[in-house]
C-alpha cells in the first residue's frame, strides 16, 4: 500500500453510504472535498463533530467544499446513528456518511490505529483514527490531520486552512501564522519584486524574504 503524503492523488473507491452507494472521484465531480473518519458508530466525541459538521454545512457549501464522514460500522447503524446526531446537535444531517464495517477503505487511506492494540471492536477488528482529508478539485490531497481519541477536531481550523488553499492556488500568496480571513497576506518568495510590485503595489516588504500586502479578495 502507498503511503498517502500531501501531494498524492486521493485513492478512488465505490462504497455504501447513508445516501446510497458512490464511487468516490465521481461523487468528487471536480470540487473540494473534506473527508473525515470516525472509529464507529455511537460515540460521544465523534457525535458531536458530525452534527458540527452539519450545523457548517453552508461554511463548506460557500467554499464550494462537499463533505463526506466514514464510520467502521455498518449502514443500518449509520441511520440510527443520525437520529441520535441530528437529536442531540438539533440539525439535520445532510452529507453522506460511508459505512466501512470491513476497513477496506480505512485501509486504504491509512486510517487504522495502528499504535494502540486496544483500540478494537467487539469482533478485535482495528477501529479507525479520526483523520481529516482536504482534496481539491484535481483529487490531490492538500491537508491531512490524524487527531487522538480524547480530543474533538477544530472544524473552524480546516475552514480556515481551506481558505487559505484556495487564496494561495488563486493568488500566488501563502497566509502567516494565525492567519484569518481579510487579515494581511505574504507575497509567495518565487514572486519577484518586479512583479509584486505590479501585482501588489502598496506591498510591505519587511525583510527581503518577506512581504506582506493585503488580502487580494478582501
Amino acid at each position: 500500500m502507498a503511503t498517502l503524503r500531501l501531494g498524492s492523488i486521493a485513492p478512488n473507491f465505490e462504497a455504501e453510504t447513508t445516501q446510497g452507494p458512490i464511487k468516490f472521484h465521481d461523487w468528487l465531480d471536480g470540487s473540494w472535498a473534506v473527508f473525515f473518519s470516525h472509529p464507529e458508530d455511537f460515540t460521544p466525541v465523534c457525535t458531536t463533530e458530525l452534527a458540527e459538521v452539519a450545523r457548517r454545512q453552508p461554511d463548506f457549501a460557500k467554499r464550494g467544499v462537499k463533505v463526506i464522514g466514514l464510520s467502521a460500522s455498518p449502514i443500518d447503524q449509520h441511520h440510527e446513528w443520525v437520529k441520535d446526531i441530528n437529536d442531540w446537535g438539533k440539525t439535520e444531517v445532510q452529507y453522506p456518511i460511508i459505512a466501512d464495517g470491513d476497513r477496506k477503505i480505512a485501509t486504504l487511506y491509512d486510517m487504522l490505529d495502528r499504535q494502540d492494540a486496544t483500540n478494537v471492536d467487539k469482533k478485535g477488528m482495528p477501529l479507525t483514527v479520526r483523520t481529516v482529508f482536504v482534496i481539491d478539485p484535481k483529487k490531490v490531497i492538500r491537508l491531512t490531520i490524524s487527531y487522538p481519541a480524547a480530543t474533538g477536531r477544530n472544524f473552524d481550523e480546516i475552514l480556515r486552512v481551506i481558505d487559505s488553499l484556495q487564496l494561495a492556488d488563486k493568488y500566488r500568496v501563502t497566509t502567516p501564522v494565525n492567519w484569518k480571513q481579510g487579515e494581511d497576506v505574504i507575497i509567495h518568495a518565487s514572486v519577484p519584486d518586479a512583479e509584486a510590485k505590479q501585482l501588489f503595489p502598496d506591498y510591505t516588504a519587511h525583510k527581503p524574504y518577506l512581504r506582506t500586502t493585503a488580502q487580494p479578495s478582501a
